[in-house]
């Protein structure tokens, strides 16, 4: 095939995968919708409005004619990237297009359009059941879900077991065992902070349950929002069960955050954490828009950038140097009596709890271990949905020293099964550990990276992330990145060295 042939299919291949994420922006305008201001009766035709998106999206991932195209762009098992004379850009494309069409190709449209409609439905069952604290209520349409994700895994085909095909779709090219050995280190090296932390005096944060009306906690978190660069012209705020992100546009990225008036941390570092996310997503190249590059490359990374901004940054003393004052303007009555170290030290209080989103950066790992282990088991049917409370209990007493009394406290307490999410826990540890390695990088580019935090200074930083991570979009895989932002693949070690540099201060250990 001649270089012009193999340009023209690479151009209507593009052409083709403009459609395919103009429909996929427009299913998360109505996903966003569901999870925020839609009717509570219009659930049933928003999961045949969202199903039949779904399959559109299908048929047009899976097109016949897309297959001689890949051909003639040179694309192959072997070589997803193409002709070697096409251009980087070219071949960065295909990468990622020819992956997902191989993927796409082996789910037949009536399971994709089966899937969409079951995830839609569960998201609502959820919520329902979650508010009532009624897992029963739920487990049918989890059992129905954990069928079809195993459906999809083996159509998709695994190389050890089925939790490869599910988990691949979140962090490419990563195996479960890959996670396995990743976890077994963060294990070893947890535990045994958690026991010395433990041992130490606790430090106090009371503080945080004082009474914080949420009305004021909206117009802090505004301020700390667009301070840390979230343009409100590209994105918006509002209230959701579940604090999340998501792109409707290359210019419209939106985040959800929930108020608790009674703990004040749920809210200001969830609305951190999600603007984190937004970052990235509106840091993409602008030559990458309305195409398959024009996300983030992994979940884990997208997961590096929220957890830098929520504890990195968020939780740091020189992030509270500037914004504690402004903090006491809005809350003068709940916090008279309370100095900034002491705020300091309260939100970075270390202490095994239920809840995920609530908690500390050291035990944070853990629940995310038990996650993984629990709906590995479930795909591994060494788990039934029936057993799936009881063994989230013995998990959380294991891993964490709590157990919950509530299932909404437990295994209700997350999402991510309810969507079709199982795959997508173990990104969230990875986060973490890319986040703490690109931290030492970007400390030793920036030197005065924390004194413009005192400051209340973000640009640069932004713009560091700008430049090395979130202008790549998808042009580069995890790895990719990693090894060129921080000369080695991904290690546990610069995690585990922040972690005991904050905490053993903090705790004197």
């Amino acid at each position: 095939m001649s270089p012009v042939a193999a340009a023209d299919a690479v151009k209507r291949l593009r052409a083709a995968d403009r459609e395919i994420i103009l429909l996929e922006h427009t299913s998360a305008i109505l996903s966003w919708d569901q999870e925020t201001f839609m009717p509570h009766r219009a659930i049933d035709e928003r999961s045949a409005q969202l199903s039949l998106l779904q399959g559109l999206i299908h048929r047009r991932v899976t097109d016949s004619a897309n297959e001689a195209l890949f051909e003639a762009a040179g694309c192959s098992a072997e070589n997803a990237e193409g002709r070697e004379d096409l251009d980087a850009a070219d071949r960065a494309f295909l990468r990622q297009a020819y992956r997902r069409y191989r993927r796409a190709t082996r789910l037949s449209q009536e399971l994709v359009e089966r899937f969409a409609a079951a995830a839609s439905r569960g998201q609502a069952v959820w919520a329902a059941a979650r508010a009532a604290d009624d897992f029963a209520a739920f487990a049918p349409q989890l059992s129905e879900l954990v069928e079809l994700q195993l459906e999809i895994a083996e159509r998709i085909g695994y190389i050890d077991e089925p939790y490869d095909a599910l988990l691949d779709q979140y962090e490419p090219f990563t195996l479960t065992s890959d996670i396995d050995r990743a976890f077994g280190e963060l294990r070893r090296e947890l535990v045994p902070l958690v026991e010395a932390i433990g041992s130490a005096p606790q430090l106090d944060d009371s503080v945080l349950r004082r009474d914080f009306p949420a009305e004021q906690q909206a117009a802090f978190g505004d301020k700390v929002m667009r301070a840390l660069g979230y343009e409100l012209d590209r994105g918006r705020l509002d209230v959701s069960a579940h604090p999340f992100a998501t792109t409707l546009g290359a210019h419209d990225v939106r985040i959800t955050t929930r108020y608790n008036r009674n703990f004040f941390s749920s809210a200001v570092f969830g609305t951190i954490h999600e603007v984190g996310h937004a970052l990235y997503e509106l840091g993409v190249a602008e030559e990458y828009h309305l195409s398959v590059l024009g996300e983030g490359t992994s979940l884990g990374i997208h997961e590096s950038q929220s957890r830098m901004w929520e504890n990195m940054i968020g939780r740091s003393r020189h992030f509270w140097e500037h914004f504690y004052p402004i903090l006491l303007e809005h809350f003068p009555q709940s916090l008279a009596d309370i100095d900034r170290e002491a705020f300091y030290r309260a939100i970075n209080r270390v202490e095994p709890s239920l809840i995920r989103v609530e908690a500390d950066e050291v035990t944070y790992g853990l629940h995310v271990i038990l996650r993984f282990e629990l709906e590995r088991a479930l795909l591994n049917r060494e788990c039934t949905v029936a057993q799936l409370p009881e063994a989230w209990r013995e998990r959380s007493r294991e891993l964490l020293g709590v157990v919950p009394e509530r299932d909404a406290e437990g295994v209700l307490q997350d999402i991510h099964w309810s969507m079709g999410g199982m795959g997508y826990f173990p990104t969230y540890a990875l986060g973490n550990l890319y986040a703490a390695q690109f931290m030492e990088t970007i400390s030793r580019d920036l030197p005065t990276l924390w004194d413009d935090v005192r400051r209340g200074e973000f640009s640069l930083l932004l713009d560091w992330l700008r430049r090395n991570i979130h202008i790549h979009g998808r042009a580069r895989s995890a790895r990719e990145l990693c090894v060129d932002i921080t000369g080695s693949e991904l290690q546990a070690a610069p995690f585990i060295r922040y972690l005991k540099q904050k905490y053993g201060d903090l705790y004197g250990i």
